[in-house]
């Protein structure tokens, strides 16, 4: 799976979540662009988005994700070692 098919899939996570679609999901994207995007919804966010995907992201990880585009990195390396 590349990124552009993974990309939807992130933003119905962001949409399920946030419960509103009002916002781009661009690489640069973090939560202080998109309302809503706050400490428990990341969690929550995160979550889904390991759902979607049927991984687990590791600790590290998730501590170095200052954005989407890194997030969807993570997404991708993830993937590619299952």
């Amino acid at each position: 799976m590349n990124r552009e098919e993974i990309v939807p899939k992130v933003k119905e996570a962001f949409v399920t979540v946030l419960e509103h679609e009002n916002f781009e999901l661009l690489d640069t994207t973090t939560a202080n662009d998109v309302d809503g995007w706050e400490s428990i919804t990341h969690m929550m966010i995160i979550s889904e988005v390991e759902k979607k995907f049927d991984i687990k992201f590791k600790l590290m990880d998730l501590m170095n994700m200052d954005n989407v585009g890194d997030l969807l990195d993570t997404i991708v390396a993830e993937l590619t070692t299952k």
